[in-house]
């Protein structure tokens, strides 16, 4: 009934949160984070990009 366990954390990280508490694994959790972020990013404005092309090159008189 219940749950013993303590609910989970989630990792997120917020632009400009607290970071003094955090240990430096924690701190570098965040940058892969944030890593892995900044590539997502970079890939969906590249898919952007290709399909601003395409439409460019499609509708080009």
């Amino acid at each position: 009934m219940f749950d013993d366990e303590a609910p989970k954390k989630l990792k997120t990280h917020e632009v400009g949160m607290l970071i003094d508490t955090m240990s430096v694994d924690e701190l570098s959790e965040r940058i892969g984070m944030l890593e892995a972020e900044i590539l997502r990013l970079r890939d969906a404005i590249e898919a952007r990009q290709k399909t601003k092309a395409a439409a460019d090159s499609l509708f080009k008189f």
